[in-house]
């Protein structure tokens, strides 16, 4: 396509920025100086602002080779099994680093042009399928993975045959309300990390004045560790795609957008052909199933690799082409979201529950939980771990259950020295507290969070120091620098958990990284500065000897 083509293609579709980033970048390979100044002129942006905008973006590549030179994942999974040597084995092909790609149940990811090849070394590297979640050994009934596994289940026929859209046909003979008060009684809540109540965001933006209203879908799981949504949306797409067109139900939507990260590419064509199949058949576009009025208009928004572009309002500002730069609050997106209209933006877990939810009822998936809890959660389990996968667990489960009895736990002649929780945001777990329920209230407890419900598992093999430095380092090259706190706070903790400390004593130590801590955690303008203190906090509270040792050799 010739630039002229490619503007008018998207000049009257909603987003269109990324988009027409991403066809000059397929195109041509990378994108050129040239090229943004052709953007520039067409959409009327400053061509600083925009090459500001484009350098932002780790996968947006300025020269060739570009996009098909290999890029490899060197997170903090992926490091554990090899992940710097394969990079460096791939040099010869101007290979670069990624961040964690969302692989850690089958390592290591390579990206070369539109395909993702897996292997421990450069000779064994193969494009496969995303793994299907393992089926649980308690054999505990599930929400979001309770069709996951039959064949067929990622195209409609297969969708269908397991009760699929059976849910949509249902809610279409209901008033909002109904359907409004069956998520609200589930008591689901955002599955992202966030734990806000699912039906009380639908009803603000139900009630909420302004048009369009928009369904945002948060697939932009970037955080080390996690890659639950990558096998929702490879093996189940059309519950993704029901759950949304539910939401729009609810609240009045007639736009929705699934903002998809970079590094899953082959996700973007299973769901586009999924969309286009709800589209053939009735489930998506105007009049959905003969109900005048209900109109859903659904589209892909690919990502170009930015971890800050899963806070919601760094989402929202990539969406509408602006520096993806995270908002101030309030106002909230449930009035002020999208083009600054009423928008819910919800996750892929949370979306993909809700079919279920409508189908089986609200005390169902209630009683899903132990206890007092509701309903179920997801966890993506990785690392020293002998069954790394996405586990759905019910809310108040064992972690030690999880561990041993489902992960398999350590390899052979090892034992387990910590846990990473949410991720890496949630910082470590170890000693007793490895005995916590996985449920916000017992790991807050212990100082951390569940968050996405990504684990990472190091054993007693490992170097916590050097494994708290690489998640330090993480999040300073993450950071998207809005605030000094964050952008100076995490390279400062990066350096003082490095080998070169010398002339500081522990004493001095501890309190300069409590103080950065505590700045960050009160100063920060999004949940990236916030969170990243986690990870020097909880290595003080259960490594001082380790931090000791760190110290007296680098001095």
């Amino acid at each position: 396509m010739t630039d002229q083509e490619i503007f008018e293609h998207w000049k009257d579709k909603d987003a269109h920025l990324l988009p027409i980033l991403q066809a000059f970048h397929d195109r041509d390979e990378h994108i050129s100086e040239e090229a943004i100044k052709s953007i520039a002129e067409a959409l009327r942006i400053p061509v600083a602002e925009l090459f500001a905008t484009v350098t932002f973006y780790h996968h947006f590549s300025r020269s060739l080779p570009g996009k098909n030179a290999p890029r490899v994942c060197t997170g903090n999974v992926c490091c554990l099994n090899g992940g710097r040597e394969l990079l460096e084995s791939l040099k010869a092909e101007e290979a670069t680093a990624m961040p964690c790609a969302g692989r850690c149940d089958d390592m290591i990811p390579v990206i070369r042009g539109d395909k993702v090849y897996v292997g421990k070394d450069a000779g064994s590297l193969e494009n496969r399928a995303t793994p299907v979640p393992p089926r649980n050994p308690g054999k505990i009934e599930e929400c979001i993975f309770r069709h996951i596994r039959k064949e067929g289940r990622s195209q409609m026929e297969g969708y269908r045959g397991s009760g699929g859209y059976i849910a949509l046909e249902k809610v279409i003979t209901l008033s909002k309300k109904e359907l409004l008060d069956i998520v609200t009684d589930s008591k689901l809540a955002g599955r992202g990390g966030a734990g806000f109540p699912t039906g009380l965001k639908w009803k603000a933006v139900h009630e909420a004045t302004g048009s369009p209203k928009s369904i945002i879908c948060n697939a932009d799981e970037g955080e080390p560790g996690c890659f639950k949504d990558r096998a929702i949306m490879d093996h189940d797409p059309h519950a993704l795609i029901e759950g949304m067109t539910l939401a729009a139900y609810a609240t009045g939507a007639s736009r929705g957008f699934i903002y998809l990260r970079y590094e899953y590419p082959e996700t973007a064509v299973i769901l586009q052909r999924a969309i286009d199949e709800s589209l053939n058949a009735g489930f998506l576009g105007k009049n959905i199933l003969g109900k005048e009025g209900f109109h859903f208009d659904l589209q892909i928004r690919r990502g170009a690799g930015a971890y800050i572009c899963g806070e919601e309002g760094s989402l929202l500002n990539s969406l509408e082409g602006k520096h993806p730069f995270p908002r101030n609050k309030p106002p909230f997106p449930v009035t002020h979201g999208f083009e600054n209209l009423p928008t819910v933006v919800n996750n892929v877990e949370t979306l993909a529950s809700v079919a279920n939810i409508v189908r089986k009822g609200a005390r169902w998936y209630q009683s899903l939980g132990l206890g007092e809890h509701a309903g179920t959660k997801v966890i993506s389990l990785s690392g020293d771990i002998q069954r790394p996968g996405n586990y759905e667990v019910p809310f108040g489960f064992s972690l030690q259950s999880l561990l041993h009895e489902w992960g398999g736990g350590p390899h052979e002649g090892r034992s387990i020295q910590a846990v990473t929780m949410a991720g890496l945001s949630g910082g470590f777990l170890a000693a007793d507290d490895l005995n916590v329920t996985l449920d916000e209230a017992s790991i807050r407890s212990k100082g951390s969070f569940l968050g996405a419900g990504g684990i990472i598992v190091f054993d007693d093999s490992r170097d916590m120091v050097s494994i708290a430095h690489d998640a330090m380092e993480f999040f300073a090259h993450e950071s998207c620098g809005k605030c000094f706190p964050c952008r100076i706070g995490t390279q400062r903790l990066s350096e003082r958990l490095n080998s070169n400390n010398q002339q500081l004593g522990l004493e001095n130590w501890q309190e300069e990284i409590d103080d950065i801590g505590a700045v960050m955690k009160a100063t920060s303008a999004c949940g990236l500065g916030m969170a990243a203190p986690h990870i020097t906090e909880s290595l003080q509270r259960y490594f001082p000897e380790k931090i000791k040792t760190h110290l007296n050799h680098s001095n």
